[in-house]
């Protein structure tokens, strides 16, 4: 890339975030502009102090060695209103056991969480799929050809995790339940 001025390089920094639509590491933002890290950080200084003096409807957010363009908390409601959004309701205890049940088991079925929770799901996977923190992975190859499901990068993103190999391990007893419940899941599913 020809060499530009700083102040283009912030224009087109900006840019470069606004499509982004997510966190952009620094170094990445460097290596693009073919800059210094230190000078893409200052730059990235510049363009915060310019949208806070401007008052600008956006800022630019420092979230550890990554930066994204955000629109500012006080327009949330409005911005809410406008796209007709409903305000973000928080999981039930119900909904974070599906998921975890999901996200530890997966690709899973509906019938299979069921199974492990006693209560019938489809009310809170449906939930959960429009949230899309988890996504239909295909069909079992049995009878019926049950859905199965697991969980999506929203989900990964939404608990702050970049792998599923961050997850807790589960407390020893619930593992060797879900053991269990996994082996008897397999032989219901081969009877049927």
């Amino acid at each position: 890339m020809e060499r530009m001025k700083a102040s283009k390089i912030q224009s087109a920094v900006e840019a470069v975030l606004f499509a982004a639509g997510e966190p952009v590491e620094l170094q990445k933002i460097a290596d693009v502009f073919d800059i210094e890290p230190e000078l893409a950080e200052r730059i990235l200084y510049n363009l915060e102090a310019e949208l806070d003096e401007r008052g600008r409807g956006i800022c630019l957010l420092k979230l550890g060695d990554k930066y994204q363009l955000s629109s500012r908390t006080e327009y949330a409601e409005i911005i809410r209103d406008f796209l007709e959004l409903r305000k973000n309701t928080p999981l039930s205890g119900a909904a974070f056991e599906v998921l975890a049940v999901i996200a530890y088991n997966q690709p899973v079925t509906k019938s299979f969480v069921e199974q492990v929770r006693g209560v019938d799901c489809s009310g809170v996977i449906a939930t959960l799929c429009q949230k899309k923190l988890i996504e239909e992975r295909g069909r079992l190859d049995l009878p019926g050809r049950p859905l199965l499901y697991g969980t999506t990068p929203e989900f990964l993103r939404v608990f702050g995790i970049s792998s599923l190999d961050e997850l807790p391990p589960l407390p020893a007893n619930e593992q060797e339940q879900a053991d269990e419940s996994t082996q008897n899941n397999d032989e219901q599913e081969t009877a049927e």
